[in-house]
């Protein structure tokens, strides 16, 4: 009984579970791209530039992204910015995570060891080409662990977009259960759901965090 239940209801929780892996995927990147060009004005040497990055990562970070999606459906539309519920959601998520993208990278590229800069300055490298060349595929590798940790932190805070009714898996099961009143079914096996997208990528990034301390090491 209790089984048939759950595949009566899987159908549509495996269509808003699809919603969930394209939000969470498609906040990543946009957080990624943010998140990499405030982390490369934080670390100019420019002052003003330096100061700018840091100021928007606060203002971000100190921001609840309940708040931040909350502006962009509800807010945004009365200067005349209409986005589908789907669009703010991975807007909002990606501006909120992209204060934690930034400063992965900028520790990435302050790890970087200096004599590597000067070995590049003293064959003739500028400042852009050695960022692109030397600084940053290194700065990727080492910040690749808790690059990997915000994806699932993302997967997780998905569930924050339905609040602005994107009908992803939290919403979808909010939905079935309000109309059947079998909470502890529904909730149940939406918790299995994110359990199951969620724990393989742990144990992935978990492999890639002993990769990278043994890269380290040596």
């Amino acid at each position: 009984m209790l089984l048939q239940t759950v595949l009566d209801f899987l159908p549509i929780l495996l269509k808003g579970a699809l919603v969930t892996v394209e939000v969470t995927i498609a906040s990543f990147l946009l957080s990624s791209v943010i998140g990499l060009l405030l982390a490369l004005m934080k670390v100019s040497r420019l002052k003003p530039v330096a100061l700018a990055g840091a100021t928007v990562i606060n203002i971000i970070r100190g921001l609840p992204i309940i708040v931040q999606l909350f502006y962009i459906y509800f807010v945004l539309p009365d200067i005349g910015i209409q986005l589908s519920a789907f669009q703010a959601g991975v807007v909002g998520l990606g501006i909120a995570y992209s204060a934690y993208q930034a400063e992965n990278f900028r520790a990435g590229i302050e790890a970087v060891d200096v004599g590597q800069i000067e070995a590049a300055q003293s064959i003739g490298m500028r400042g852009p080409l050695i960022m692109r060349r030397v600084i940053l595929p290194q700065a990727f590798r080492i910040a690749l662990p808790p690059y990997g940790n915000t994806l699932v932190m993302m997967l997780k805070d998905s569930s924050l977009v339905s609040t602005i009714t994107v009908l992803e898996m939290t919403r979808a099961g909010q939905m079935i259960a309000s109309s059947t009143f079998q909470n502890m079914t529904v909730y149940t096996t939406v918790a299995v759901l994110y359990l199951l997208l969620s724990l393989p990528l742990v144990f992935l990034i978990r492999r890639l965090e002993i990769r990278h301390g043994k890269g380290r090491a040596r």
